[in-house]
């Protein structure tokens, strides 16, 4: 299995990284991408990245909520960062008009000069969309034949939204949401729908503990050593044998991500 969304460099990771890169491996995962979310986490991703080779990878980016901070040196120290041999997506970048934590027509220029720079570096890019679907597409659109991959992490868009993804050629990360009975009743019904050489899991750790875990760490904390239970509540989703499911979306990780 392969996690392609992990926010290792989270402080509620800062007292066991190690024992959680540990459990992961004990649960058959083989392979993290952790997500660099500005030039401080991004550094910080592909230098821990460095330390764990051909088991750990790193994005490089800049999110949504981090676009204020991007200034004219940005774009130079993202493309350093991106060079590096262990960097093997830009992003995560993207639109958050749900929390609006940037103004928006910062997180737009921020959103385009990375992708610019994913065409230009020939690099996948990593993104991140919420109550943004529309500007979203028309900012992506223009660039996405000049990218080698895209994927939409932690999609819970709505079925029309899922179909304009999948019309730009877009990959799909799936996230533990599908196993929230509450907020993941769409998503359940909507997983089918991704072709199988589309998607991708993730479990977007320390985010969205899977709520249908028998047993719930006390910190409520989610890990990759949890991505099984979520693959497993996918594959039932889409009526598939869990081990083809894992079978089929590690492969089309690492095809993606060229690892």
């Amino acid at each position: 299995m392969i996690d392609i969304g992990v926010n290792l460099t989270d402080r509620q990771f800062d007292a066991d990284r190690n024992e959680v890169i540990a459990r992961a491996k004990a649960a058959d995962v083989s392979a993290l991408i952790l997500t660099g979310t500005n030039l401080t986490a991004s550094q910080i991703a592909a230098d821990y990245a460095a330390s764990q080779p051909n088991f750990c990878y790193a994005t490089a980016g800049i999110h949504p909520h981090e676009a204020k901070s991007f200034d004219e040196h940005s774009l130079s120290a993202l493309r350093t960062l991106a060079l590096r041999p262990e960097v093997v997506a830009v992003g995560e970048c993207g639109l958050d008009f749900n929390r609006d934590f940037s103004p928006r027509p910062q997180q737009e220029a921020v959103f385009e000069a990375q992708l610019a720079l994913a065409a230009e570096l020939q690099l996948p890019v990593f993104m991140h969309c919420r109550d943004a679907h529309q500007r979203f597409m028309d900012i992506l659109t223009p660039w996405r034949n000049k990218l080698p991959a895209a994927v939409l992490h932690c999609f819970t868009g709505s079925q029309d939204e899922l179909k304009d993804c999948l019309d730009l050629d877009l990959h799909i990360g799936i996230t533990g949401w599908v196993c929230d009975e509450r907020r993941g009743q769409s998503l359940q019904q909507l997983v089918s729908l991704i072709p199988a050489n589309r998607l991708m899991i993730e479990t977007d750790s320390p985010y969205l503990l899977p709520r249908d875990l028998a047993v719930k760490p006390k910190s409520r904390r989610n890990e990759p050593a949890y991505l099984g239970h979520i693959a497993h509540r996918i594959a039932a989703c889409r009526g598939e044998n869990p081990d083809q499911l894992i079978a089929d979306t590690s492969a089309t990780s690492r095809a993606f991500f060229r690892i």
